[in-house]
């Protein structure tokens, strides 16, 4: 079986879809398959399905649900070959103590990999192999292609997951985004950035490296311009002054424009 969900939802078993088009089973699939291989518990799916009102035939309507779900299954899957075990679909959307578990089978999933990748990303970073981050962490960004579940009508379990990936995309962006500029690719970033700072308008991570893409561009009045923006942000909507960090960047870069004769070492990264 082979699972995407780090975008549109796509669940193929022998290359044939079993992606249901009806919301409620595209839900219940969207879980079981971020979770592939583990148990999802009967309790969850009917919070996904039904957050905290079930109708008093909840558990029923769940497994005419399940019952979709191994039709679509049962049609994918081709005949045995002589002499071969037949695997039914029950075998691979299977019944467990307290829930359901879709097993893969040792099929692909967009999400493992993602994890597997940006796991490498961030050894490598942490080993200083900046050239190996910042591939690896590309590598694993490029397995996105819109938001998570983005076809899929989503519940409170679909929604909290969705916040779960998106912040480990975030952080495995941010991290590929400093070997760039570890590397020197400053200039190269500058367009990336300008998106991102407009797009989460708090992450102080990202106005930082932007200040200093800026900064290495020898656009000194724009970073500077753009930890402006970022503190009227954070004090307008949150109340909040920018990171110690992120000031002693701005200030940073203030000195490094009065002792760029002297050839002060310019500002570190955030």
């Amino acid at each position: 079986m082979d699972i995407e969900v780090l975008g549109t939802l796509a669940v193929k078993e022998n290359g044939v879809s079993i992606t249901p088009t009806a919301p409620k089973s595209r839900q219940v699939l969207a879980l079981l398959a971020l979770h592939a291989d583990q148990v999802v518990p009967v309790s969850a799916l009917m919070e996904e399905l039904w957050a905290d009102r079930p109708p008093r035939s909840a558990r029923t309507t769940l497994q005419t649900y399940v019952l979709q779900l191994r039709e679509l299954i049962t049609a994918a899957l081709p005949e045995p070959a002589p002499g071969e075990e037949p695997v039914s679909a029950k075998d691979i959307l299977m019944t467990c103590p307290g829930g359901y578990r879709l097993n893969t089978r040792g099929g692909t999933s967009d999400v493992r990999e993602f994890e597997r990748l940006a796991g490498l990303g961030y050894r490598a970073m942490d080993a200083g192999d900046h050239p190996g981050a910042a591939r690896l962490l590309r590598e694993a960004l490029a397995l996105w292609s819109r938001a998570p579940f983005a076809d899929v009508q989503a519940g409170a379990q679909l929604e909290m997951e969705a916040k779960r990936l998106e912040e480990s995309r975030l952080c495995a962006l941010d991290q590929r985004i400093e070997a760039d500029l570890r590397l020197g690719r400053h200039r190269e970033l500058l367009a990336e950035l300008t998106v991102l700072v407009n797009r989460y308008r708090t992450h102080e991570s990202l106005c930082g490296q932007f200040m200093l893409a800026l900064q290495r561009s020898g656009r000194r009045s724009e970073a500077l311009d753009a930890f402006r923006k970022l503190r009227d942000t954070l004090v307008r909507e949150l109340g909040l002054e920018p990171s110690a960090a992120l000031r002693q960047l701005q200030r940073a870069i203030l000195l490094a424009g009065s002792e760029k004769a002297s050839g002060a070492a310019e500002p570190a990264p955030v």
